[in-house]
């Protein structure tokens, strides 16, 4: 399935639908966010790259917040790299053009409900790849294309070590590929990655199944964030 098939297209316009009613009530633009970008997920949905959702300052949460998820379907949370961008990636940018873009990395986390997840990838997009909340740590300026490729988290769950220098590359690939191919599909949809947009990249290690009570904490390189469930 490329970016230009039907049912990718037309769940791209639900989605950026959705979105321009959230910006039109008050929401402001954010960034993206990528989901289902590995390869067991990319192969289940017959995909060729990452899905790509939207970022608004109405889910974003400080770091160190508590949120309820006891009225979710299903709770995960996704410990991530976040790409922080000084240049416009074109539509049909390559993996260098991409990674020229980005000035600086940061720690993130992603929760996601995934009560009504399905195996068709229109009707995820859609529903914005099931975002719910996203928290972002301080930006780490990064130099050049072999400090993006050095990129690695350590993610904390109450207290213990769950990973350590994890590197996203195992997960999703080149990173840099990620933000090319979310330009792609971006592109099919009007919509293009702007400087100034925080990129979340997707879990750079397998998502983390929450019921309440775990504090998770997030760190790459300076950048550091948290959050607490309930």
């Amino acid at each position: 399935m490329t970016v230009a098939d039907p049912a990718l297209v037309e769940g791209l316009r639900s989605q950026l639908q959705a979105r321009e009613g959230a910006l039109a009530g008050g929401a402001e633009h954010r960034g993206w966010k990528a989901g289902f970008g590995t390869a067991a997920a990319k192969e289940l949905l017959g995909t060729g790259g990452p899905l790509v959702g939207y970022l608004t300052e109405a889910t974003l949460l400080e770091s160190g917040a508590a949120v309820d998820v006891s009225g979710w379907g299903k709770a995960v949370l996704e410990p991530e790299a976040a790409l922080l961008l000084d240049a416009d990636i074109a539509g049909d940018a390559d993996a260098e053009a991409a990674a020229a873009s980005v000035g600086a990395v940061a720690a993130a986390i992603e929760l996601v409900d995934l009560g009504e997840a399905g195996g068709d990838p229109g009707l995820i997009l859609a529903a914005n790849v099931f975002h719910r909340h996203y928290l972002l740590g301080d930006p780490a300026p990064i130099a050049d294309r072999e400090a993006l490729d050095r990129v690695r988290i350590d993610v904390l769950a109450d207290g213990e070590e769950i990973a350590t220098g994890a590197d996203p590359r195992d997960a999703l690939g080149d990173l840099a590929q990620v933000l090319a191919d979310l330009a792609a599909l971006l592109a099919t949809g009007g919509e293009a990655l702007r400087a100034g947009d925080a990129i979340i990249t997707g879990s750079a290690i397998p998502a983390l199944a929450l019921s309440g009570g775990e504090r998770v904490e997030v760190h790459l390189d300076s950048s550091r964030v948290g959050v607490r469930i309930r």
